[in-house]
C-alpha cells in the first residue's frame, strides 16, 4: 500500500473534503475542447491537455456528481499529468460542460455506456496510443462498472478510482446523516438549478417530446434528499422503475469481480459520503485489482503533508 499521511492542518474527513473546492487555487489551463456526438444524437464535451503522439499515454478523467472538467481536482490532475509528459482528456458528463445536453436524460452513477463510447472512439482514433482512465466519486463508480461489464474486452491498459460509492443506496443514506447533510444540501441545490436551467432552455430551443419528459417530473422544490431526487428524476429519466432499482443495477460493487484490467482503488475511512463497510473485502477482489484504504483523506481530498496539495 502507498503511504499517505494526511496534513496536520487538515484533520478529519470534512476538512480534507472541503479544502479543494473552497480553497484550492484555480488553474487556468489552455485546453482544447472537442464535442463528441453520441450514437443517440446527444453529445459530450471533452477537454484535452498535454502533448499528443502515439507513444504518449492518454489518461481519461471522469468527474463526480455536479462536477465538470473544470473541477479543481480534475484541473490539478491534468496539470500533474502534463508535467509527466502525458496527455489527458477530461470528460464532461451530459449537461455538465456549461450547456444543457440535447435529451431529457442526463448522467448518473451508472452511465458506463457513455464512457464506453468515449473509449471506443479514442481507441479507434489512435490504436497505438496507451489509454488509461481515472474516475472520482461518481466517475469512479462509472469506471469500475464499465470495467466489470467489459471484462477483458476493454482497450484500457490501467485504471484508478478514488472515493467510490460502491453501494449507491448506502451513499444515499450516509449523506443524510450528521454534518454530511451539508453536502446533500449543496448537491440538491446544484441539481435543482441544473434541471431548472434545462427546462428553461428546452422550452425555447428543445425538442417538444424531450421537453414534455422534463415537465412530467413536476416540481422539484420539495425534494429534500438525494434518494428523493433519484426516485423522482434519475430513475424515470433513465429507464429505471425506482431509485432502488437504479442503485441495485448501477452500484459498482457488483461488477468488481469481472474486472480484468490493472486497477487501483483509493478510499478513506473518514469519507463523510461513504460507510467504510460498503467497500469490498480486499481478499475478494481479483488479483489485479488493488484497494488502498487509508485512515484519512475525506472524499476526493487526500491532502498530504509533503507538498500540502491534493494528491489527486
Amino acid at each position: 500500500m502507498t503511504s499517505f499521511n494526511a496534513s496536520r492542518w487538515l484533520p478529519g474527513g470534512h476538512s480534507q473534503t472541503l479544502y479543494s473546492p473552497l480553497f484550492r487555487s484555480e488553474l487556468p489551463l489552455a485546453r482544447e475542447r472537442e464535442r463528441l456526438t453520441l450514437r443517440d444524437g446527444d453529445f459530450l464535451d471533452l477537454d484535452w491537455y498535454g502533448r499528443c503522439d502515439n507513444d504518449t499515454p492518454c489518461i481519461i478523467l471522469l468527474h463526480g456528481l455536479t462536477g465538470s472538467s473544470s473541477s479543481r481536482y480534475i484541473l490539478g490532475q491534468q496539470k500533474a499529468l502534463a508535467l509527466k509528459g502525458w496527455q489527458s482528456v477530461a470528460v464532461n458528463w451530459r449537461g455538465c460542460s456549461g450547456e444543457p445536453n440535447r435529451l431529457a436524460r442526463g448522467y448518473h452513477s451508472g452511465v458506463s455506456e457513455d464512457l464506453a463510447e468515449v473509449i471506443d472512439v479514442l481507441s479507434a482514433r489512435r490504436p497505438a496510443q496507451p489509454l488509461a482512465a481515472v474516475g472520482y466519486s461518481l466517475g469512479g463508480n462509472v469506471l469500475l462498472k464499465y470495467l466489470g461489464e467489459q471484462g477483458g474486452a476493454s482497450p484500457l491498459k490501467a485504471a484508478a478510482a478514488v472515493s467510490v460509492p460502491f453501494r449507491l443506496e448506502h451513499s444515499a443514506e450516509r449523506i443524510r446523516q450528521g454534518m454530511s447533510k451539508i453536502y446533500q444540501a449543496r448537491f440538491l441545490r446544484e441539481l435543482r438549478h441544473y434541471m431548472a436551467d434545462k427546462r428553461q432552455r428546452f422550452a425555447i430551443h428543445g425538442d417538444p417530446d424531450e421537453y414534455a419528459k422534463l415537465l412530467s417530473l413536476g416540481s422539484l422544490k420539495r425534494i429534500t434528499t438525494l434518494w428523493e431526487f433519484d426516485e423522482r428524476v434519475t430513475a424515470p429519466l433513465h429507464g429505471f422503475s425506482s431509485a432502488a432499482e437504479y442503485y441495485q443495477r448501477c452500484s459498482s460493487l457488483y461488477f468488481l469481480s469481472s474486472i480484468n484490467v490493472p486497477t487501483l482503488i483509493i478510499q478513506a475511512q473518514d469519507d463523510p459520503f461513504l460507510y467504510p463497510e460498503s467497500s469490498p473485502d480486499p481478499q475478494s477482489l481479483p488479483s489485479h485489482v488493488a484497494l488502498e484504504f487509508h485512515h484519512q483523506g475525506g472524499h476526493v481530498g487526500f491532502i498530504g503533508t509533503v507538498s500540502g496539495t491534493a494528491c489527486d
